[in-house]
């Protein structure tokens, strides 16, 4: 069990003593706070679970207290404790939205299973939240289109997969479908009513990264003003994804090794060790093996996450779910943008299947719904089409007059002269423009996407 945290408002100090003792002792993490304005503070700071509230207090009373906490987090339940005369303030409390009331004096049993009814209760507030965000987004599997071979192959592995507790690994280029693949394992398995947690690890500088992953205390770092739970702690009982996992800096793969083997860890400045018990489902884009190779990624942990390994083909394998795909994503748009009668010609769809798809599934969904924008009477043309990777058919006048022979040697292959001209201009346009990676892909002529996944073709570092 990850630990619960309750924050316990008392003016008695002695009282504060007692009850953070006895909570303790049933495995809770105690926040205590002798009056109603310092208990207001430490909500912002914390992540609560439960509050636990005297009535009767000088300056800020518990009534007023529960009243400014539902301002700002109104599914937090709170407990009051009533003096035993003080029945019809409570029921003032309770109408005001109090989970419950305590009458002293009350034993130690009531409290604890009113406790366990209160903290169970928000846990099932925050998932059904979080479910009604996940239906939203929930159709066929997962949202995956397809009949190929190779993605009938994908769909037996999930379904294979889904109901053991087998680290999954998954492997494919930019825009295959990754976290797709991650969700349907989820949603298909015994933890499907528990948390799915997507991180992003190459999103974040280091010390954010481990701090996301792990949570940190109050003044664990420089802007670290209250206590937050790590990912995996929200992630407790469900999946945790870690997409782009190749970029987890070798120090933290340790910290990630020991969640994996120990199923426990500590907050960033914390020294209290938290158990979790959790699905790590990882995605790379990278040759992992050659990661290990090279010494950026820790073989044990390879070993670890590469319990099973699931392959995405790239989109131009699989040419054949094209029609398919188009027809999705048409539906999805023709919806979106309330063009109900949105279609797609035949030769704009033959153009489609003519095209490299370097950045994949999320390239063709980007096109069809700029073409779905820009299309007249609600018919997709060829025209319309201008996928990301697609090199403009008109070589540009200034080509013309080059000649070949003095640029470029006999013996050099066009793939070895392509990506050394292409990286040369990604990397002098990053160059010209501060790293600013938007002008960057403005002053190329491509979209900040494309630029993003052409850095990682040829490994050219984000400037911090």
């Amino acid at each position: 069990m990850s630990m619960h945290s309750i924050l316990v408002v008392d003016d008695e100090p002695n009282y504060l003593i007692v009850l953070s003792e006895l909570l303790r002792d049933e495995n809770f993490e105690v926040f205590t706070a002798p009056s109603g304005e310092e208990g207001l503070a430490l909500v912002s700071e914390v992540d609560l679970d439960l509050i636990i509230t005297d009535m009767q207090m000088p300056g800020m009373d518990g009534l007023q207290l529960l009243k400014e906490v539902k301002k700002k987090n109104n599914d937090i339940p709170i407990i009051m404790i009533t003096a035993f005369a003080e029945v019809e303030k409570a029921v003032v409390a309770m109408q005001a939205g109090a989970f419950s009331y305590l009458a002293k004096p009350f034993s130690n049993d009531e409290l604890i299973v009113n406790i366990n009814k209160a903290i169970g209760h928000y846990a099932l507030v925050k998932e059904n939240t979080r479910l009604r965000k996940e239906i939203r987004t929930r159709s066929n599997f997962c949202g995956m289109v397809g009949k190929n071979v190779r993605m009938l192959q994908v769909y037996e592995m999930i379904e294979k997969v889904a109901p053991t507790p087998a680290s999954v690994l998954i492997t494919g280029e930019s825009g295959t479908g990754k976290e797709l693949v991650a969700k349907a394992i989820h949603l298909n398995s015994p933890r499907e009513s528990h948390p799915f947690i997507a991180v992003n690890c190459a999103a974040l500088a280091e010390n954010l990264l481990e701090s996301e992953l792990f949570g940190h205390e109050k003044g664990a770092f420089t802007g670290a003003v209250g206590m937050r739970k790590g990912r995996f702690e929200l992630a407790d009982h469900g999946t945790i994804f870690l997409d782009e996992v190749g970029e987890i800096p070798l120090p933290l793969q340790a910290k990630l090794l020991r969640v994996l083997q120990e199923k426990n860890f500590e907050r960033v400045g914390g020294s209290k060790t938290l158990d979790v018990d959790v699905r790590i489902i990882s995605a790379t884009n990278k040759d992992l093996k050659e990661e290990v190779l090279l010494g950026r990624f820790r073989e044990d942990l390879f070993y670890r996450l590469n319990v099973i390994h699931i392959s995405l083909p790239a989109l131009r394998e699989r040419m054949d779910d094209m029609p398919l795909m188009v027809n999705f994503f048409i539906q999805k748009f023709a919806e979106r943008l309330g063009k109900k009668d949105l279609t797609i010609s035949q030769e704009a769809i033959r153009l489609l299947m003519t095209l490299p798809w370097e950045g994949n599934i999320r390239e063709l969904e980007n096109t069809i719904e700029r073409a779905a924008i820009l299309c007249d009477n609600d018919c997709i043309q060829p025209g319309d089409v201008q996928p990301e990777s697609m090199d403009l058919e008109n070589q540009a006048p200034w080509s013309q007059d080059m000649d070949l022979s003095q640029l470029i040697p006999d013996s050099v292959g066009l793939n070895d002269v392509l990506y050394a001209i292409e990286e040369k201009m990604l990397r002098q346009a990053l160059d010209e423009t501060g790293h600013v990676q938007s002008r960057a892909a403005e002053r190329l002529g491509i979209t900040k996407s494309l630029l993003q996944y052409k850095m990682k073709k040829y490994r050219i570092r984000k400037k911090k």
